[in-house]
């Protein structure tokens, strides 16, 4: 087992790089490291004394991190004695991924697929950023609210909770997926102010729909078969009312056998590029402040966009 308690990270990222290449979906790899609960207050790199010995001290969160980037799951570590724990890591089956399901244009995001399994107010640094965006827009004040993307409606389910005036509120969710739609609308069939409406969001004009005070869509808009720029202006123009707000989530983050990867991923790249993101996320808050709102970005992985209007 290698001992990395006195070695540099800068050495030990390619030796584990290395020895993860060779293994298979599910294998695990261990290593030893000083036990981080022993030391507090300090930054990772410093050096502590061990029986007049000198080791790096590195705390949990970058061996997580380390793992996530390096395609694994971080498992229980094992306690070796006081001073030094072992570290496992289990390689990802990067075949159990959403972004790879070969379903149709419709089902990859349905009632079965892989999809359906992920629930993202369960996924800590995506819910805190989420709540802090709907605080942002003063979520009890907006009476009519547009989810584009609905899917299983994890959006709704957060309002649901944090509304005080929850009942006076109107919700509308809007989908493409039929078997995604039926599955929300049976989740939610308890509410009489939530409705779901399966449609094309290309064709939203078709709906005749009322404008909304708050309109979310989290990880749609920036779908392949959209145009970002002309849908989102179309969206404020048309959809939202003058002294509305919008919270647009960008997925920086990638699903891959149980676990949220950070980092968005473009085709044809083997490693993160978030270029598309920020040019996405770029633009939206430029033309967001064009029309008088006033926009944050938030977030990791996903990036939280809320913009609120302060036209008068």
């Amino acid at each position: 087992m290698q001992n990395f308690s006195q070695t540099p990270m800068i050495q030990i990222i390619p030796i584990l790089k290395s020895k993860i290449l060779k293994l298979s979906a599910k294998e695990t790899l261990s290593f030893k490291v000083v036990n981080p609960d022993n030391n507090s207050s300090l930054y990772n790199g410093n050096s502590i004394l061990i029986d007049n010995q000198e080791y790096i001290y590195r705390g949990y969160k970058t061996w997580l991190d380390l793992a996530q980037q390096l395609q694994c799951r971080m498992l229980t570590p094992l306690i070796v004695d006081e001073q030094f724990i072992v570290m496992k890591y289990e390689k990802l089956n990067s075949d159990v991924s959403f972004h790879k399901q070969s379903a149709d244009k419709e089902e990859k995001y349905g009632k079965e697929s892989i999809f359906s399994l992920i629930h993202k107010n369960e996924e800590a640094s995506y819910l805190y950023y989420y709540l802090q965006a709907l605080k942002n827009v003063k979520v009890d004040t907006r009476v009519r609210i547009l989810n584009l993307g609905v899917n299983s409606g994890d959006e709704f389910q957060a309002i649901i909770e944090i509304a005080k005036n929850f009942e006076s509120l109107e919700l509308i969710g809007i989908d493409y997926c039929a078997s995604a739609i039926a599955s929300a609308q049976e989740k939610f069939q308890e509410y009489e102010n939530i409705e779901f409406i399966q449609a094309d969001i290309n064709e939203l004009e078709k709906l005749a729909l009322e404008k909304f005070d708050l309109v979310i869509s989290i990880g749609t808009l920036q779908s392949s078969n959209l145009e970002f720029n002309k849908l989102l202006m179309s969206i404020v123009q048309n959809q939202l009312k003058r002294d509305g707000a919008m919270i647009l989530g960008f997925p920086n983050c990638r699903w891959i056998d149980g676990e949220m990867i950070y980092g968005a991923r473009v085709k044809n790249y083997a490693f993160s590029e978030m270029g598309l993101l920020y040019k996405d996320a770029i633009f939206a808050k430029k033309y967001l402040q064009q029309k008088k709102f006033r926009v944050t970005l938030t977030g990791k992985d996903y990036l939280f966009l809320t913009a609120t209007s302060i036209r008068k």
